[in-house]
């Protein structure tokens, strides 16, 4: 990682997941493992901004692409952005293998460089919490979208500690001998991902609330909060040991839709 005086947050997030691309679709959660967690989130996209029908799609922080399939598999017409080079060479390969036409770019999701009311629709999942400044991307995101288009931001409190999580940790003692420090292993990567999430807004976990509240400031009209993400969750859990799946199902997670007005 390196280290200078201009060397800032932002690029250590960018750094932390470029870290993180080689193993990130191994894991549930991040890439699919099966035909009904891909239908269950195909319902939940459909559910919130409707058929494809070659609509303009920004899917914000896309990673590996993984969202960016869905919505390619739905009929928009997507553009995948992510600030990590080793994330969108994973995308890329991905789509071409798969036949996707999917636009891809490497910005920064907080400042996208995108041209104004371009986007009918935006998507972004497990990116709000990493956010610097909520206020400034949401006031962002309004204004790439076109009027009556939609924000679709999927996320959760992966913070807050639980029952359940102190339960999964005992239990991975008794089962390897130590404790699983982080979803891509080892006691740096941990640190790492700590540091960071102590200095992000939503440090001590990402609220519906808060989000819906800082979204109607940036003038998002009516936004909505979806908890209903039951069929995702139990689709992932089938690929879990059930210390992580009940974990995972104790976990506040949910959508959040908002609309641009006309």
């Amino acid at each position: 990682m390196i280290a200078h005086a201009n060397y800032s947050l932002r690029d250590e997030i960018r750094d932390y997941w470029s870290d993180r691309a080689e193993t990130f679709d191994l894991q549930v959660g991040h890439e699919i493992f099966s035909e009904r967690e891909r239908a269950a989130w195909h319902a939940l996209i459909t559910r919130h901004l409707g058929p494809g029908a070659g609509r303009a799609a920004l899917d914000l922080a896309c990673g590996t692409a993984v969202i960016s399939h869905l919505m390619h598999d739905l009929g928009f017409a997507v553009t995948g952005l992510d600030w990590s080079e080793a994330m969108l060479a994973k995308a890329r390969a991905k789509a071409q293998k798969r036949g996707a036409d999917i636009r891809f770019i490497v910005r920064d999701a907080e400042r996208t460089l995108e041209d104004k009311a371009s986007y009918d629709v935006i998507v972004t999942r497990h990116l709000v919490w990493t956010l610097l400044d909520p206020k400034a991307a949401f006031a962002e995101w309004f204004s790439l979208l076109k009027p009556g288009g939609r924000l679709l931001v999927i996320d959760g409190d992966f913070v807050s500690r639980n029952w359940a999580m102190g339960l999964r940790e005992i239990w991975e003692k008794l089962t390897t001998g130590k404790s699983r420090v982080s979803d891509n292993d080892g006691a740096s990567m941990a640190r790492r991902h700590q540091s960071i999430l102590a200095r992000v807004y939503f440090s001590g976990g990402a609220r519906a609330e808060e989000i819906v509240r800082l979204l109607a400031e940036a003038g998002f009209d009516q936004p909505v909060v979806d908890w209903k993400l039951g069929a995702i969750h139990r689709a992932q859990a089938r690929q879990m040991s059930w210390p992580k799946a009940l974990e995972r199902a104790t976990q506040l997670r949910f959508a959040i839709c908002a609309t641009k007005p006309q």
